[in-house]
């Protein structure tokens, strides 16, 4: 099958991969003890590596997956303005079980991931991570809400492939955005790979909220090909009316514009990103789930970011876990874990799959409140289940 085609305020945060860089030494891995072992399909290159995998998605869906090449005739790409604005997408949703196991990324954005962190294990590591989606698998019957991922700077879209699946097996339709020129590498259909050029740059305020801006812009033009129509013949269909965006550091803080900008969103979830752009001093009236580190919280690094945006919520949630790294909302400390690789922050850091598991279980009960109004108890107080979450507001 053919892949489907339609014509930092002050500084970003460092993310987990790339943050690890300076904490990695050949010795750190461990080469036994790794995670459920990967299948056949999806061998380790290397004997000597361990098994890399995501957890089971907890839904009763299966998961299919299908990469999706969408171009924006109407805008100039903000990167490189003698082009047109081009993006790779990610959908999951619930399908049909045929067909194979997806791979979790390809062998040019696995590789450049492993080269910016200055990990030494082979550079395809990342394409044998067992996942739990089918590659192009026909869509389940039924109209679904749609949530769109925006991942971190630096970060291709797999680095939420996790929540992804999650979210696809419990109903959802889930739309990972690589914003290209702001990914290590973003690979298209025809081989043809884009570098990180945000990457280049001298991280300033300015530059946190043109970044942010264009992402906003991103997220509205792929809603707009996403509600148009089935993009193939057995496309999941999506229900309009329910849309979030949620996102991780900079795609969090993008995910906090477009639900101010973009009146189709309902609901969004900023997963650790400093506010490049504030919300309206006026308010904003839509359900916001805050969900973060503890560089947030009133004195910490982050100064009065979280606390001043909070403030404009009407329907505002917060909720904090003070033992988590950055990285500990994505894949990415997982797979540090698995790899034996010491946590950045120390042993008490959230990584690995409790990390994963606290993420889709709060982003998860958030979105079955907000998008489907069902019961979600996980979000009206401390949980015995979670001891790691605290309720700032």
């Amino acid at each position: 099958m053919q892949t489907p085609k339609r014509l930092v305020r002050s500084a970003f945060a460092a993310t987990a991969l790339v943050a690890c860089t300076a904490l990695v030494a050949p010795s750190a891995i461990a080469l036994t003890g790794a995670a459920s072992a990967t299948s056949s399909a999806h061998a380790p290159s290397d004997p000597t590596e361990p098994a890399l995998a995501l957890p089971e998605p907890t839904g009763r869906f299966p998961v299919g997956v299908t990469p999706v090449h969408l171009v924006d005739e109407g805008r100039a790409d903000p990167w490189v303005p003698q082009a047109r604005r081009e993006l790779m997408v990610s959908l999951w949703y619930p399908a049909v079980p045929r067909g194979d196991i997806a791979p979790y990324t390809t062998e040019a954005v696995s590789a450049a991931i492993i080269e910016s962190a200055g990990l030494p294990v082979s550079p395809g590591v990342l394409t044998t991570v067992e996942t739990h989606a089918r590659d192009r698998a026909p869509a389940l019957p039924g109209r679904r809400p749609l949530v769109v991922l925006s991942p971190g700077a630096g970060l291709s879209r797999e680095s939420l492939t996790a929540l992804a699946e999650d979210l696809a097996s419990r109903g959802y339709v889930v739309a990972g955005v690589d914003h290209t020129y702001e990914a290590r590498v973003v690979e298209f259909p025809d081989g043809r790979v884009a570098g990180c050029l945000l990457c280049e740059r001298e991280k300033t305020a300015e530059l946190g909220a043109q970044v942010v801006r264009g992402r906003s812009a991103d997220i509205s033009f792929v809603l707009d090909e996403l509600t148009s129509g089935p993009l193939w013949r057995h496309a999941p269909v999506i229900d309009a009316r329910h849309v979030a965006v949620v996102g991780h550091s900079i795609g969090g803080a993008a995910a906090a514009l477009a639900v101010t900008e973009d009146p189709r969103v309902d609901a969004g979830v900023n997963m650790d990103g400093t506010f490049q752009v504030d919300f309206p001093e006026a308010g904003l009236d839509r359900p916001f789930l805050m969900f973060g580190s503890a560089s947030h919280e009133p004195g910490a690094s982050d100064g009065t970011d979280w606390p001043d945006n909070f403030a404009r919520l009407d329907a505002g949630q917060w909720l904090q876990v003070p033992t988590a790294n950055h990285g500990s909302f994505t894949d990415q400390l997982m797979f540090l874990d698995q790899l034996g690789v010491p946590l950045p922050g120390g042993p008490g850091t959230v990584g690995g799959e409790r990390g994963v598991e606290i993420t889709t279980a709060y982003v998860g009960a958030f979105l079955d409140r907000h998008l489907r109004g069902r019961y979600a108890p996980l979000l009206d107080g401390p949980s015995a289940a979670y001891p790691e979450v605290e309720f700032e507001g």
